[in-house]
């Protein structure tokens, strides 16, 4: 990859939005990179800058991978909080696949609440996990991730 050019990394593993990423690189003609811990397989169309990144080992390998290539150039694509909040610190944008934005200044919120969760989980106190991805999700995605590529290509060619 030129690391001059922006990057979009995707934290492939559990995305269920991989078709909107590999449309949106390819009309903003940004690279992409497919970060997973198992083979990804990339479309025909999604164009030569789209690369497969398989990453063996731990589960968090991948995250590890991701957090040490990013910079404050890149857009990160994640669910996972403690990933954010590592490409956040590198000055990267981040974006969860249901079109939020991960903020510096409430990173720390996030990962606050997430271990909480986690803790009543233990102690049996929380049952059911987040809700099912919907199609309200889907299109906040796609929008939020289409202004933000939008916002990288400009600001690659200035």
């Amino acid at each position: 990859m030129n690391t001059d050019a922006p990057t979009i990394y995707l934290d492939a593993d559990a995305c269920p939005v991989k078709d909107l990423v590999f449309r949106t690189a390819q009309r903003y003609d940004l690279p992409l990179l497919v970060v997973a811990n198992t083979s990804i397989r990339i479309p025909a169309d999604a164009g030569t800058k789209t690369q497969s990144v398989v990453v063996p080992g731990t589960p968090d390998a991948a995250d590890d991978w991701i957090a040490e290539h990013a910079t404050a150039a890149d857009l990160v694509l994640t669910a996972d909080i403690p990933l954010a909040a590592r490409v956040l610190d590198s000055g990267a944008m981040c974006i969860d696949f249901r079109g939020n934005h991960f903020n510096p200044n409430r990173i720390g919120e996030a990962l606050a609440a997430r271990e909480i969760n986690a803790m009543l989980r233990q102690m049996g106190e929380i049952t059911g996990g987040p809700s099912a991805y919907s199609k309200k999700d889907r299109s906040a995605f796609a929008s939020t991730l289409d202004a933000t590529a939008h916002k990288l290509k400009k600001r690659s060619t200035l």
